[in-house]
């Protein structure tokens, strides 16, 4: 009776507390330790999970900063407020962080921007770009399906007319748009900047005049006249050095194309529309 019952039972038991001394052993040894560090920066990132930093998500960021691997001021979504946190945390001085926003640097709505075949497939611009570079004829031209607003988790983007157009109060400057645009033609710039060139063509004044009426000729006249040596015209196409603006508005009133917007349109393509239409 004792060796078919009760032996049995014993057996099991002690099997059971061999397995669960070996088992809590090996947690022992294989345990992965916490990086502490890593969850209180963590616990100051937004939470957003965006992607614009580089990092799969914040917590992977975190890891990042906590090893030293990436600045403190990574995070362009938590802005001045989280690195100033993040830095007290690694016990570093954190530089100063500028606020950035994405622009749009193209205004060719379907009034201005001439087509070279009618679209009727996927409304994603990774798709459409594989067919000819897109409907319009510029090859740097908005392809406006909207892949930039499916993807930006802040919905701080729509299209309007064709072009893509950001809401800069929903902004936050996480440059999701920027990675995702098959034409890289959102940029980021700084939240504050007083003007931006509305074109990336990078084609000569001749072809940019046949497939756009408001594309930049690279005729030069903005670099001739800024007071501060703030824009240049390279390759055909003309970029501000934000640092040396200083909002003076002289190549807003001296660009033939009318191609340079200022801070006040505040990324509504409405109000581009109608003062291109004005100046005309």
């Amino acid at each position: 009776m004792f060796e078919t019952i009760i032996l049995p039972v014993i057996v099991f038991i002690a099997l059971g507390i061999a397995t669960g001394t070996l088992l809590a052993v090996a947690t022992k040894v294989f345990a992965v330790k916490k990086n502490e560090v890593a969850e209180r920066i963590n616990e100051c990132l937004p939470g957003a999970n965006c992607g614009g930093c580089g990092y799969s998500g914040c917590a992977a960021l975190a890891e990042a900063i906590s090893n030293g691997e990436a600045d403190v001021t990574r995070c362009s979504v938590g802005g001045a407020e989280v690195a100033a946190q993040i830095a007290e945390i690694m016990g570093v001085e954190a530089a100063p962080a500028v606020r950035m926003r994405a622009q749009v640097m193209c205004s060719g709505t379907h009034e201005y921007a001439r087509k070279k075949y009618v679209y009727e497939g996927v409304d994603d611009c990774v798709a459409a770009e594989k067919i000819g570079g897109g409907d319009k004829l510029c090859k740097n031209g908005c392809i406006g399906l909207g892949t930039c607003v499916k993807s930006c988790p802040f919905d701080a983007i729509s299209v309007e007319e064709g072009v893509a157009v950001v809401d800069y109060t929903k902004c936050r400057g996480c440059g999701v748009c920027s990675n995702v645009c098959p034409k890289g033609i959102i940029k980021l710039i700084p939240f504050d900047a007083k003007h931006w060139v509305g074109c990336m063509s990078d084609d000569t004044g001749k072809v940019t005049r046949q497939v756009c009426d408001v594309g930049c000729i690279s005729c030069k006249i903005c670099e001739k006249n800024c007071p501060t040596n703030a824009i240049t015209v390279d390759n055909g196409n003309a970029n501000i050095d934000y640092t040396k603006c200083t909002g003076c508005n002289i190549c807003v009133d001296k660009c033939p194309r009318h191609i340079i917007w200022s801070g006040e349109v505040q990324g509504k393509l409405g109000l581009v529309i109608k003062r291109v239409s004005q100046s005309e």
